[in-house]
């Protein structure tokens, strides 16, 4: 079988706040204006005022991920600074209201607003998304029942939500529990084949529920646009260096289990009933009290986990060149991830004697700082 280009493409979506208040802020007219004159078609508004998506090209590389995400969170980061606006990537905003909020004016939206009512008013939540590029259908039907099973891992690492409303919610992810609410969410069903999986599909598209298979929003997902399996489990990444480990992970479980189906071999499929109990807990807990072995039949740290995923996608990581970016899994584990440090400045600032609005505030202003790590 032909190797896949393992191509990559990440997607991320940024909430734009007030510099002096670090409030949410409706974005002015002109800064999509002043975007889209430099990033072209790899900015758009997204379904709330307050936010903004980015998409990179087509990488064929962890370093030209690297640099094409630079670019674009840098060009973000200035337009926005001319209206005394900042990017922040954390999935969710730390005391921001949603019922303030407004959707944006564009038929896509409107429709969501009109089919989805009060569910998707809530939605004040961002992701990010990437896609690996596959060569043929049946190749991302099998890899999308056995990528399934390494979903919660993503998510664990990737947790940047704790605050909802300027409370902290006890979650590690709280976006996952606003996203969920919609219909056509959450890990995806088992298909046997592409035309099984074409099928389902073609079901809700007859009846006039959805228009095409970018109306579901699964986990994971063949990409309705691309030739990509696209994973969207994950809280977007205060900082890049994060994004980018997230990113390559991707990239090499999907080349690891493409090995094994080269060699007549697969990652066993488990019920999404099981998957979905590890889905919860990186949902609940991030990084912080482990995911359960099946295999084992016990919860393993997350830093046992990473051990040895780093040892299966070894192979993976020194093919596609992104060795640096995966080893870098184990520094979050270590340090911290989004949440976790998130939930780090909000205690110190509480040590000092400051109130909870001091504490969210902090917490904004050390997002707009981790935004511009490393650009």
């Amino acid at each position: 079988m032909q190797e896949p280009e393992f191509s990559l493409g990440i997607e991320e979506e940024y909430l734009l706040v007030d510099l002096d208040s670090y409030a949410l802020a409706e974005a002015p007219p002109d800064l999509m204006t002043d975007c889209a004159a430099e990033l072209e078609k790899q900015v758009s508004p997204e379904f709330l005022q307050c936010q903004i998506e980015i998409g990179t090209k087509v990488c064929g590389d962890i370093k030209e991920a690297r640099d094409d995400l630079k670019r674009l969170r840098s060009t973000v980061a200035r337009c926005a600074r001319q209206h005394n606006l900042a990017p922040i990537a954390a999935s969710c905003h730390p005391f921001g209201d949603w019922k303030t909020q407004h959707h944006t004016d564009k038929d896509r939206y409107n429709d969501l607003q009109d089919a989805l009512g009060g569910v998707v008013r809530r939605m004040l939540i961002c992701g990010m998304h990437v896609h690996v590029g596959l060569n043929d259908d049946a190749l991302r039907a099998d890899l999308m029942g056995q990528m399934a099973y390494f979903l919660p891992h993503l998510l664990a690492l990737s947790t940047s939500s704790p605050f909802w409303q300027g409370e902290d919610t006890g979650l590690a992810s709280y976006r996952i529990s606003v996203f969920d609410n919609l219909p056509r969410t959450g890990l995806p069903p088992q298909f046997d084949n592409w035309s099984e999986y074409q099928r389902s599909v073609q079901v809700l598209i007859d009846i006039g529920i959805i228009e095409d298979s970018s109306k579901i929003w699964w986990d994971l997902r063949p990409s309705a646009q691309f030739p990509t399996l696209e994973t969207r489990i994950m809280d977007v990444q205060p900082r890049i260096e994060d994004t980018l480990t997230l990113a390559a992970l991707n990239q090499c479980l999907m080349r690891m289990l493409w090995r094994l189906r080269v060699r007549n071999q697969r990652w066993r499929r488990y019920d999404p009933f099981l998957i979905g109990e590890n889905r919860w807990r990186a949902q609940r807990y991030g990084i912080t009290d482990g995911l359960i072995d099946f295999g084992r039949g016990e919860i393993v740290s997350m830093s046992d986990l990473m051990d040895e995923l780093m040892l299966l996608i070894e192979e993976d990581a020194g093919v596609l060149h992104c060795v640096r970016e995966v080893e870098h899994s184990k520094t979050i584990v270590a340090k911290g991830n989004g949440t976790s440090r998130q939930r780090a400045v909000a205690a110190k600032v509480q040590a000092d004697g400051k109130d909870t609005d001091a504490q969210m505030r902090a917490v904004v202003a050390d997002l707009v700082e981790a935004f511009h790590e490393g650009l």
